[in-house]
C-alpha cells in the first residue's frame, strides 16, 4: 500500500540564483504527432486504507487559507496540488506554498511514497529504492480523489510527467508541467540528458536502488546556471537519493509496448483538463527542445495545451532566483484556463 501523505508546510526556504532572463515569444503551433494510446489503468495506490484514512491524509497535507487573497492571483481561490520530482522532496516547494497560501489558495504538497512529508524534518537518507512511475502516479491519484474539488496540479521534472498522466486519467481542473520528464512517444534524447542521467542509467542494477547525486552531478543537472558553491548548498538543503526505476522506465519507454509503458500519455485525449508545458533554455536534464516536442505531440488533441519557454533557467527553476515569475505565470495560466474536469 502506498504511504499516504501527511505533511504540512513549514517555514519558507530562501531562493537563490542570478536574476531570470527575459522570456522568448510563444512557440509555433504544434505539429501532428505519432498515434498515441491510452495510459495504463491505475492500480490501487491506497488500497486497504479506506476513505477515512485518505480524507485524514488530505486534511493533514493542506495549508490554511489566508483571510483575504492578495497579489496576482487575487481572482478566484483554488485548490492546488504540487508534485515534486526525482531527487527532490516537498520541502523544495516551500516558497511556492507560502506565496500561494498568502494569495488565499489551499495548497497541498504530498511526498512521493517513502519520502519525508512537509510536517516532518527532511531526512536526506530516507528515500524509496524500488518504486516506479505507476506507483507514484497512483499515490497522487488516490490523494486527489479525497479532495472536495478538482485541483490545479503543478509538477516539476518527473512530477511534470506525473501531472500529465493524472490529467490523462481525468483528474484536475488544469495542469502545469515544469521541465517535465518526457512521456512515451517523445523521441528527442539530447547528450546533456544522457550525461545527467548517467549516475543512474550507467549501472543496470540501479533499477532497484536509490541513487544519490554528488555535488558535481547536482551542479550539472539542477544548478548549472549558478556557482558550484551555491549548487552544493542547494544539494545539501533539498536533495535526497532518487529511485532508479522511473529513469529506466522513461529511458526505455519508446522500446516498450504502449500498453505496458508506465510513461504512456494519450496525446489525443480531448477530454482532459488544460495543460501548460514550461521549459528553460539552460536545462540539462530536460532541455527545452524535449519539452517543446512533448508539446507538439498534443497537436491533434482538442484539449487546451500551451507552451512557454524561459531564457536562462535551469532545472532548478522552482527554487532559483526568479522563481516568483515562474510561479505567478503558472498559476495565472491555470486559473484562466481551468475547467470542471476531474
Amino acid at each position: 500500500m502506498s504511504e499516504q501523505p501527511t505533511g504540512r508546510p513549514t517555514g519558507p526556504a530562501e531562493p537563490t540564483e542570478p536574476p531570470a532572463a527575459t522570456e522568448p515569444p510563444a512557440a509555433a503551433e504544434p505539429t501532428a504527432a505519432a498515434e498515441p494510446t491510452a495510459a495504463a489503468e491505475p492500480t490501487a495506490a491506497g488500497e486497504g486504507s479506506g476513505a477515512a484514512d485518505l480524507t485524514k491524509a488530505a486534511e493533514a497535507a493542506g495549508t490554511a487559507q489566508a483571510a483575504e487573497p492578495t497579489g496576482p492571483a487575487a481572482e478566484p481561490r483554488a485548490t492546488i496540488v504540487l508534485v515534486h520530482g526525482l531527487w527532490m522532496t516537498p520541502h523544495s516547494w516551500q516558497p511556492w506554498i507560502d506565496r500561494f497560501t498568502a494569495e488565499g489558495h489551499t495548497v497541498y504538497a504530498p511526498a512521493w511514497p517513502g519520502v519525508s512529508e512537509l510536517d516532518q524534518p527532511l531526512d536526506h537518507d530516507r528515500a524509496p529504492s524500488d518504486i516506479g512511475v505507476t506507483e507514484i502516479v497512483d499515490h497522487y491519484d488516490a490523494f486527489i480523489r479525497t479532495l472536495p474539488e478538482p485541483p490545479v496540479i503543478i509538477g516539476h521534472s518527473f512530477g511534470g510527467l506525473v501531472t500529465q498522466i493524472l490529467l490523462d486519467r481525468g483528474l484536475g481542473s488544469a495542469g502545469v508541467a515544469l521541465h517535465p520528464a518526457q512521456p512515451r512517444g517523445v523521441l528527442r534524447l539530447p547528450l546533456s540528458t544522457l550525461r545527467a542521467s548517467f549516475p543512474v542509467l550507467g549501472n543496470p542494477a540501479n533499477i532497484k536502488k536509490a541513487v544519490a547525486l554528488d555535488d558535481a552531478q547536482f551542479h550539472y543537472s539542477f544548478a548549472n546556471t549558478v556557482s558550484a558553491a551555491q549548487a552544493a548548498e542547494e544539494r545539501a538543503r533539498f536533495a535526497i537519493p532518487g529511485p532508479g526505476r522511473p529513469l529506466f522506465q522513461a529511458g526505455l519507454a519508446n522500446f516498450t509496448p504502449r500498453g505496458r509503458a508506465a510513461t504512456t500519455v494519450d496525446f489525443h485525449n480531448g477530454d482532459r483538463a488544460p495543460l501548460l508545458l514550461v521549459s528553460g533554455t539552460e536545462d540539462h536534464i530536460v532541455p527545452a527542445a524535449v519539452v517543446h516536442e512533448n508539446f507538439t505531440r498534443f497537436g491533434r488533441s482538442k484539449a487546451v495545451t500551451d507552451y512557454k519557454a524561459y531564457r536562462g533557467r535551469d532545472h532548478g527553476t522552482a527554487f532559483h532566483e526568479g522563481w516568483e515569475d515562474v510561479a505567478d505565470h503558472a498559476l495565472a495560466w491555470a486559473l484562466e484556463h481551468r475547467t470542471t474536469a476531474g
